[in-house]
């Protein structure tokens, strides 16, 4: 039987995304929206039976306020938070807060589904080694935790990064060729070689990962502000 859901995410392309694979899969998606600060107001509005929650900076100080107030206000609502791994403070943040179940970003959709059931049932949901590493973090940290959408932009060019932002903004081959001016061959060939160095299968992807990751962010930041003429 299907859930009566939620997904929210502060990039609104991969809410909407993750809530059509769910319609598809026979679900009842009451609300795809962004972002994350307004969580809150929407589940207490329409009291879903899951919130999917994504976020690409768990550990950041107030990330998770929203999944307190649901807790307070709608306790029947049990919150999924999507995020990246490794974050170790993350994810015990999540369950601080009182998520009842965190999933790396790039989980495929029979992942995501599995936490949902495990949830529905008063379960927590959270895969064995996501825990055990989220503990020995804990207990015994880097001194320089890793971060993984630094080191994923470090593998891109700069006309690389230009063509991740562009997919990630929706832009198809022919209007990332118009705004590079290359031609379509060439920007094809860029798409390509993002989704290769990403390790990924398709453009929804390397967007899912560029959000979660935080490179998405950082990379609009290294984006060339003027037109690369360059084919």
């Amino acid at each position: 039987m299907g859930v009566r859901l939620m997904v929210i995410d502060d990039h609104r392309l991969l809410a909407e995304a993750l809530a059509s694979a769910l319609k598809l899969r026979g679900h009842r998606v009451l609300a795809a929206a962004a972002p994350t600060s307004g969580a809150a107001d929407l589940v207490v509005s329409r009291a879903p039976e899951i919130c999917l929650f994504g976020t690409a900076a768990p550990a950041e100080p107030g990330t998770f306020d929203p999944v307190v107030r649901i807790r307070r206000e709608r306790p029947q609502t049990a919150v999924v938070v999507l995020g990246p791994v490794p974050s170790p403070r993350g994810i015990a943040a999540a369950f601080a807060a009182g998520a009842a179940g965190y999933v790396r970003h790039d989980e495929r959709i029979e992942g995501v589904e599995r936490a949902m059931a495990k949830v529905r049932a008063g379960e927590a949901a959270i895969a064995p080694q996501l825990l055990q590493g989220a503990f020995a973090e804990l207990l015994n940290p880097a001194a320089q935790p890793d971060d993984e959408g630094r080191r994923l932009l470090q593998m891109l060019t700069p006309r690389e990064v230009e063509v991740l932002v562009r997919v990630a903004e929706g832009e198809d081959t022919r209007l990332i060729a118009a705004g590079m001016r290359i031609a379509p061959s060439t920007a094809r060939t860029h798409v390509q070689r993002v989704l290769m160095k990403l390790g990924v299968g398709s453009r929804l992807e390397a967007a899912a990962l560029a959000a979660r990751t935080g490179l998405l962010d950082r990379a609009v930041l290294e984006t060339p502000q003027g037109p690369d003429t360059v084919g």
